[in-house]
């Protein structure tokens, strides 16, 4: 145990619990000396300050090897491979980081004058022409925060088309393939949703799509690739089949990242259709932000997009704010201000560097390392549909039965190996999933250390190393957790007898 511990600190008896920084203070500690300010009067009159503030008292060391230590206990995109299915966590060029540090980009206020922010403004409209020419779309509302906040998007300018049309309607349908996410946005959005099951190659069953299409339906929400990792083929059919109704079709955009530089999804039928910035054009993610969703509308539903957007006027660029200054925006605003403009500083960095053939060449080694997990996996994992796959590799926990480990345990023992775990249990609509996505900037000699990673933990399953699997992960600061009890690692804080009481 200690020697293991050697391996993970780099020190032997480095302390593994990180006191909270509150639990450092030390009182009159400071980082800084400043002298006394000069007795002169204030203007705060009852807002002054009459007691402590409740900061720690703290030297900067303390305060940067605090943090920093707290940082290297997180896994990261930087640190390893991140093969979480239907997110899309990949390497983000550092060019496009430091472009969206420029001075001029960073230190722009939204409350400016739109005549010191045009090159803003162009910047925003050069994006949406980019995104607009991918995806074979009339126009673009930028302001979406993220990935669900584009789906509501989209769905309230479904609802105010259909409104203005005097043809208010209340269901959505909603296939099992789709984004997790789908139906909290249509019920948040006041439709009833209605589930559309996937059929024995996990895509949209079709015969059960046009039995529950009537004209009440307002749109379909269709993940293209879906969650299973498969390119829903009948696409084209099922557009034709809403619109034959008087309904739209939502496309959820989260697994753009498979086909982006070789579909359009304007050429399929889509009508409406969010794209996560933060997955396919280059921002860091996860854990909250930042993100950005902006949604793609076809020409019927372009009036009816939301506020704000830049119009080009004159030679140069004008932001629409109100609804009176421009066509459409029955329902305002989604979002304050503009959009997350430091996102789309970082896509269009991302497009222009990449090119139309560098984006192709991207969405197409994204589907190749897939394809390849495939290849080399399914012999000893079970796949719920065949191949090939898009972006994404879908298997399920067949390979596990008889063998006492879940597919909990076996992800918990891949944190031991060096890897994130994959997505779990995630589509629903097969048991015990594992969906992995390699993405594009994984390279072939990564993948195969992944690879057998996870053929050697699938042969320990089947060899009966059960206790391996349920005691895993060992080696991270806290060990397995449960629903009831943090099974906290042995190591406390400096010891001189650490070997003896980690035993």
């Amino acid at each position: 145990m200690a020697d293991d511990l050697q391996t993970i600190t780099g020190h032997r008896g480095l302390v593994m619990e990180e006191p909270l920084i509150f639990e450092q203070d030390a009182p009159g500690r400071t980082a800084v000396d400043l002298p006394e300010p000069p007795d002169v009067a204030d203007r705060l009159g009852s807002a002054v300050r009459e007691g402590p503030i409740g900061l720690p008292g703290l030297s900067e060391p303390q305060v940067i090897r605090h943090y920093l230590r707290l940082s290297q206990k997180n896994f990261s995109i930087d640190a390893g491979m991140y093969p979480l299915g239907s997110c899309t966590m990949k390497h983000n060029p550092r060019i496009n980081e430091k472009l969206a540090r420029l001075p001029g980009l960073a230190g722009i206020h939204p409350l400016q004058p739109q005549s010191t922010v045009q090159g803003a403004f162009e910047l925003m409209a050069v994006t949406a022409e980019w995104l607009t020419t991918l995806t074979g779309m009339a126009g673009v509302a930028m302001s979406p925060a993220a990935g669900a906040h584009g789906e509501l998007t989209g769905l309230m300018t479904i609802r105010a088309a259909l409104e203005a049309a005097g043809n208010a309607r209340k269901r959505v349908l909603v296939p099992e393939s789709a984004h997790g996410t789908n139906p909290a946005s249509a019920h948040m959005c006041g439709y009833s949703v209605e589930s559309i099951p996937a059929d024995e190659r996990g895509r949209v069953d079709l015969a059960a799509f046009k039995e529950n299409l009537t004209d009440d339906v307002a749109a379909i929400m269709i993940t293209n690739p879906n969650t299973c990792g498969l390119f829903e083929n009948e696409i084209i059919q099922i557009a034709e089949a809403a619109h034959a109704v008087g309904a739209y079709v939502y496309c959820d955009g989260a697994n753009f990242n498979a086909i982006v530089g070789r579909v359009r999804p304007g050429d399929l039928g889509i009508d409406c259709m969010h794209l996560n910035l933060h997955k396919t054009f280059s921002t860091p993610h996860g854990g909250g932000g930042p993100g950005a969703g902006p949604v793609v509308l076809s020409e019927a539903l372009m009036p009816f997009a939301p506020l704000p957007y830049v119009i080009r006027e004159g030679e140069g660029f004008r932001l629409v704010e109100h609804a009176e200054d421009g066509d459409g925006a029955p329902y305002g605003r989604m979002k304050g201000f503009h959009g997350q403009f430091g996102v789309f500083v970082r896509a269009l960095a991302y497009m222009m560097s990449m090119g139309a053939d560098g984006l192709r060449q991207a969405s197409s080694d994204a589907v190749l390392n897939a394809n390849y997990l495939l290849a080399r996996l399914s012999d000893l994992l079970t796949l719920p549909f065949p191949g090939p796959c898009m972006h994404e590799v879908l298997f399920d926990d067949h390979f596990l039965h008889g063998t006492g480990v879940t597919t909990l345990d076996f992800a918990k023992a891949m944190i031991d190996e060096g890897f994130h775990p994959m997505t779990m249990y995630f589509p629903l609509v097969v048991h015990g999933a594992l969906l992995m996505e390699p993405t594009e900037t994984e390279s072939k000699e990564t993948l195969d250390q992944f690879i057998m990673t996870i053929r050697s933990l699938a042969e320990r399953a089947r060899d009966g190393e059960v206790d391996h699997f349920k005691q895993a992960p060992r080696l991270t600061p806290w060990r397995r957790l449960d629903e009831t009890t943090a099974a906290r690692s042995p190591v406390l804080r400096w010891r001189p007898d650490l070997p003896q009481a980690a035993e």
